[in-house]
């Protein structure tokens, strides 16, 4: 039967899904998610058009409408058909791309980065219906595969917007986005299968079960802080590379900060491999390994403070915060089957808030002392992460 075929009645039991839906649903996942990294690249030729310091918010009004899609959003896929609300929403994100490519002001440019946000968590859409698709002895690798989808998004969109600031403009590369979002919603429409709500919940119900879902597992509590510690460590480097390459030592435009998401992208053969292994040896051991190497990452980019040490650290620090993703989802997924939407709700909601919180404190930390301050923020955030990890290593034997 074609993969696209109706499923009638409840979701059905777990298929073995095919190759080519996995690279299908991996590709418009990466193409939604980059839509809230655009910006990053272009904040310099931004603020040409709009100088002033609300423009220096579009990134973490961006950030900001990710998560309150996340919360907002997301648990929808536990309460109506997902094939319907994957397509909606990415008719919504190209309204909100060409709001943004015609902003007249800073202001309104901010309000359609939130409507950008929001309508990005599509992705979150995409990831639990992959793991529902999938059987339990291929969601780890399944994960990992669309998951290297959403690294490559998120890493290539600053290489991608980099360059067609630096050789378009800004509203351009908006423009651009509204195709690759119609047809990532094209590709979805045509290869995702229909299926039926998990639940009978209403949408208030709903909401209410993620408080629900929050206390009864202390599993997901201790991936959400972990995650969300680790993204901060990570969101932190790419608010601040930019800045940090404009200055004198280096003397680099915007165009080079993007070329760095083609370095980090090495981060996306982390996702197949730590999926692999915690299917086979279990996930907690990646996830304390993925914190560890984001520690040394940072503490690479104080020690080596050169183009090749943030080359390395780059690398290293993409791989750890992959590896740790993939292995959390892994955990968060199998806590509730029936509920996957909205522990994804959850868990993505706080990794998202924590990045919203290291982008704003990596900027206080370079308004305050430099590179080297945004250094110590980032080993700051990874050593906590730790630390979690290890209390929680401790707590299960």
């Amino acid at each position: 039967m074609n993969h696209a075929s109706v499923l009638q009645g409840k979701t059905s039991e777990p298929s073995h899904i095919s190759g080519g839906l996995t690279f299908a649903m991996a590709v418009s996942a990466g193409l939604a998610v980059a839509n809230i990294y655009y910006n990053q690249p272009m904040l310099g030729v931004i603020e040409r058009d709009f100088p002033g310091t609300l423009t220096g918010l579009v990134p973490t009004a961006t950030q900001l409408g990710y998560a309150l899609g996340l919360f907002a959003l997301v648990p929808l896929g536990d309460l109506v058909e997902r094939r319907r609300l994957i397509i909606t929403q990415f008719f919504i994100l190209t309204l909100a791309l060409a709001a943004a490519a015609v902003a007249p002001s800073a202001v309104t440019l901010l309000a359609a980065s939130l409507l950008l946000g929001v309508a990005s968590t599509v992705a979150q859409q995409i990831v639990p219906f992959a793991v529902h698709l999938s059987s339990p002895e291929r969601r780890g690798a399944v994960v990992g595969t669309v998951m290297s989808g959403v690294l490559c998004g998120i890493l290539l969109s600053r290489t991608l917007s980099g360059f067609v600031a630096a050789h378009a403009g800004w509203r351009e590369m908006f423009w651009l986005g509204v195709p690759l979002a119609l047809g990532a919603g094209g590709l979805m429409a045509a290869t995702l299968p229909r299926s039926a709500p998990d639940t009978e919940h209403t949408y208030g119900s709903l909401m209410g079960s993620l408080v629900h879902l929050w206390k009864a597992f202390h599993e997901l509590r201790v991936a959400a802080i972990t995650q969300a510690l680790i993204f901060a460590a990570f969101t932190a480097f790419w608010t601040i590379l930019a800045l940090h390459l404009q200055e004198p030592k280096f003397a680099l435009g915007s165009e080079i900060a993007g070329l760095f998401g083609i370095v980090g992208a090495v981060g996306i053969f982390a996702a197949p491999i730590a999926g692999r292994i915690a299917d086979r040896s279990g996930p907690h051991k990646v996830i304390l390994a993925g914190a560890i190497l984001t520690v040394a990452s940072w503490a690479l980019f104080d020690i080596w403070s050169s183009i090749g040490g943030l080359i390395v650290g780059c690398i290293l620090l993409d791989f750890a915060v992959q590896s740790a993703l993939v292995s959390n989802q892994h955990i968060v997924y199998a806590l509730r089957p029936e509920a996957r939407a909205r522990l994804n709700t959850i868990f993505m909601g706080s990794m998202f808030l924590g990045g919203a919180a290291g982008a704003a404190g990596a900027t206080a930390a370079w308004n305050h002392g430099g590179w080297s301050s945004v250094a110590y923020f980032g080993v700051g955030l990874a050593l906590v992460a730790t630390l979690i990890q290890i209390a929680a290593t401790l707590r299960r034997r």
